[in-house]
């Protein structure tokens, strides 16, 4: 038996779905270990560029605004809170709640960060020219918009428990 390009049957070849999985394998790879290199994580970034993109948050905002579990939220502020990279102070209009914000640490932390995922997606997307790249982007980024207009939330299956959402 003989099969097609990449050891995929070619069938499989010419299902979007399957090659989006395909390359959110490499992806996954490559972002983990960039940014266990640093000593962070998905979650890590991704509440520093909300926090750093829409200002102070409550923890229940970022957790709906970067899809993050709210369970989730609560240790990775822990953790960003001591590494001096955020604050997290009891909400002036309603001590019940608190709000998170990012210190100058934090924000330079996020460039530093920035600048290490721009060479992983650099060796993510080394085959494709920078406006094959941009495509790339355009043409994902409708088909997230789509799904999350449709009410679906990225990284959850219906009917099932909460899982980690593949990030930058």
């Amino acid at each position: 038996m003989e099969i097609g390009d990449g050891g995929a049957p070619a069938r499989l070849r010419t299902m979007p779905s399957w090659l989006i999985n395909q390359a959110a394998l490499p992806a996954n790879r490559l972002v983990t270990e960039g940014l266990a290199s640093v000593e962070m994580r998905r979650y890590h970034y991704s509440l520093l560029a909300a926090l750093d993109q829409s200002g102070p948050a409550s923890q229940a905002d970022l957790s709906r605004g970067t899809t993050i579990d709210r369970s989730d939220i609560v240790a990775t502020v822990n953790e960003l809170v001591q590494q001096g990279l955020v604050e997290r102070a009891p909400d002036p209009t309603d001590r019940r709640r608190n709000v998170v914000s990012i210190t100058p640490a934090g924000r330079r932390q996020l460039h530093n960060l920035d600048r290490l995922l721009r060479k992983v997606q650099d060796e993510l997307l080394a085959p494709l020219s920078a406006e094959e790249r941009r495509q790339l982007v355009d043409l994902l980024t409708r088909v997230v918009d789509h799904h999350a207009r449709t009410g679906e939330r990225p990284g959850v299956r219906p009917n099932t428990p909460n899982e980690p959402e593949v990030q930058p």
